[in-house]
């Protein structure tokens, strides 16, 4: 007992010491025990993946090659790191011949994206910036009809991952995040994605999966870096400094647009089994004996743009692929423009929630459901486009889309929440 009281009250006497020594053996705690939840995470998902790897195939055929495409740039340096230790295992485990192609430099990842050979899957490791690279380069193919078929894996690496929540789990923990997602790859089940062909006058197209973001709060968004020291408040600071150096923020824009087409049904995954000999044969001695009437050539109509001019503080044309699971009656793009006549108070609290999610608009805003647009600026325009939020200078362009060009991974348990979301 006697000891007992020694020790607390050599703890009493040395408080600032026991004080510091509690906090550091809390801290130690805890980071430790994250550590092995970590571990536990990853240890469940080998194991998982290992089935996979267990499954017998036949004599004829062969394993499943997969392409992935990792920027060890991404997320401050760190995703190589996070992809050896997180998704490499899960990948090799299943059974899967995979080639990692990793990118030196900004823009890389288009110019691989032309020498890519056959492959059973492709897998971007990183972040919007190396998801943009890796369409634009698969789009630009001359062969881009063929290769746009093969299925496209998204493991979240970056700083900044928009797509993934339309595709996986949303999670804290990126652990459980990369995991989850190179688990939904091998699941094999996905889903089609609109995609955005950008054009201007003299470049090569830019395709896009979430859509371009011009104006003011685009131009804030980009310097909250800048005031990193004034932490949960840099975003409010980085809008009002905005509105100091100029008022109104109002961007003047020309846009000429098409009514969207009607979204026809999906096509079925696998084609439908051949018909038997006997079948073949009574359809070619009927259609021999009374040929089908041969319809007239359709006349092509000449495209119908309309015209409308836009005050705004910020203009979006952007996908529907945030819900990529929601039944649409048709083929479109939205563009939402954001009301000119906001205070600066509105513009500042806005601001703040256009951080957290870039695709929300006030009630106030303009919306376009169309097929196709032009958007034309006034010539003295300066300043950047957000296309996947990668910078790009403005210009005057041609929006296209390509609706469900491209096929994605996605995990099942997301796709049941997104339709729930719909209904």
């Amino acid at each position: 007992m006697a000891r007992v009281v020694k020790v607390f009250r050599t703890l009493r006497n040395h408080w600032k010491k026991s004080t510091f020594a509690v906090c550091v053996l809390s801290y130690g705690g805890h980071w430790l025990y994250g550590k092995h939840c970590d571990q536990v995470m990853r240890t469940e998902a080998c194991l998982e993946a290992r089935e996979y790897g267990r499954q017998q195939i036949a004599p004829q055929e062969q394993l499943r090659k997969a392409t992935v495409i990792l920027n060890p740039a991404a997320c401050g340096g760190k995703a190589n790191n996070l992809f050896e230790k997180n998704a490499a295992p899960i990948l090799h485990l299943a059974g899967v011949e995979v080639t990692i192609v990793k990118t030196d430099y900004e823009g890389q990842a288009k110019k691989l994206m032309e020498l890519m050979e056959h492959t059973d899957m492709l897998i971007v490791a990183g972040g919007d910036g190396t998801l943009q690279e890796v369409v634009t380069g698969l789009l630009r193919r001359p062969d881009q009809e063929k290769f746009s078929q093969v299925p496209i894996g998204f493991i979240p690496l970056g700083s900044q991952n928009s797509l993934s929540p339309s595709l996986h789990l949303l999670s804290d923990n990126k652990v459980k995040h990369i995991t989850s997602a190179t688990l939904s790859i091998l699941k094999g089940e996905t889903i089609p994605l609109d995609v955005l062909q950008i054009k201007g006058e003299k470049e090569q197209p830019v395709f896009a999966l979430l859509g371009l973001r011009w104006g003011a709060f685009r131009d804030a968004a980009a310097t909250i870096s800048k005031y990193w020291y004034l932490g949960p408040l840099k975003t409010k600071a980085a809008h009002w400094f905005s509105t100091l150096r100029e008022w109104p923020l109002v961007r003047e824009a020309s846009v000429s647009y098409l009514a969207p087409s009607l979204r026809p049904p999906d096509e079925p995954l696998q084609k439908p089994p051949r018909p038997n000999l006997l079948s073949r044969i009574a359809r070619r001695l009927k259609n021999y004996w009374s040929p089908p009437v041969e319809e007239p050539p359709k006349v092509e109509e000449p495209e119908k743009w309309m015209e409308q001019q836009l005050s705004t503080l910020e203009l979006m044309i952007k996908t529907h692929n945030k819900n990529p699971v929601e039944m649409r009656i048709n083929d479109s793009l939205m563009i939402c423009a954001e009301p000119d006549d906001l205070t600066v108070g509105e513009f500042i609290t806005v601001g703040d929630k256009k951080e957290e999610d870039p695709t929300l608009f006030t009630k106030k805003s303009t919306q376009l459901e169309v097929g196709a647009c032009r958007l034309q600026l006034p010539e003295d325009t300066s300043g950047f486009y957000n296309i996947d939020n990668e910078e790009y200078e403005a210009m005057p362009v041609e929006v296209r889309l390509l609706p469900r060009k491209l096929r994605f991974f996605i995990s099942a348990e997301r796709r049941d929440q997104l339709l729930a979301q719909t209904q």
